[in-house]
């Protein structure tokens, strides 16, 4: 009886230590996140800010302003996708949401294949639960993941107004082109401006 406890916390101990090491590898892959630097400005304007800096200032966004959605949302859901939504692009880099000359899809596919290695490196049980939050913000389809994309959109516009439009003025951005890129945030914040009742 001694022998068989020993030897199941034995190996429930190495299932542990397994596990808490693939979590902490992947804790230290998305440090790298810092190192991908965005082409928007702190608004500030002291410098350009990064990928992490920005998924925590939209994640944040979502606890506050999620009573403008315009619908029930799940809020911790939305974070999830919100923090996770650009680990891609520590393989994949950054692309300019103005780069004309972007190919989309190839963006995509190059985001996809990054974020199923970085996730890859969880136990398979989050692994899985963190791609179907990254593939839910990427396809679009539930009021969360539209939120979520909303927020991803507003974060920038508010930054070009504290910070006078460095990256339009930087990139010779429009005004034309910057109502268009960001219409999904007027249809996910229908009632943002409107008058609630409490």
């Amino acid at each position: 009886m001694t022998i068989s406890r020993d030897f199941n916390q034995d190996v429930y101990s190495q299932y542990i230590r397994s596990r808490l090491e693939k979590q902490i590898e992947f804790i230290a892959e998305i440090d790298k996140a810092k190192r991908v630097i965005r082409q928007t400005s702190l608004m500030d304007g002291s410098r350009q800010e990064n990928d992490a800096e920005h998924s925590w200032h939209i994640a944040l966004m979502a606890l506050i302003l999620s009573e403008y959605t315009n619908e029930p949302i799940d809020v911790l859901n939305v974070i999830k996708m919100l923090l996770i939504h650009d680990l891609g692009e520590i393989d994949a880099g950054d692309v300019f949401v103005y780069d004309k000359d972007a190919d989309l899809s190839e963006k995509h596919r190059r985001e996809q294949v990054a974020a199923s290695r970085i996730f890859g490196l969880l136990p398979e049980d989050q692994a899985e639960d963190f791609l179907h939050a990254w593939n839910e913000f990427e396809e679009q389809k539930t009021p969360e993941a539209k939120f979520a994309k909303a927020l991803d959109g507003l974060q920038p516009v508010l930054q070009g107004f504290f910070n006078k439009g460095w990256s339009w003025h930087t990139h010779h951005i429009q005004m034309e082109q910057v109502l268009k890129k960001k219409k999904p945030i007027r249809t996910a914040l229908s009632h943002c401006g409107s008058s609630q009742e409490t």
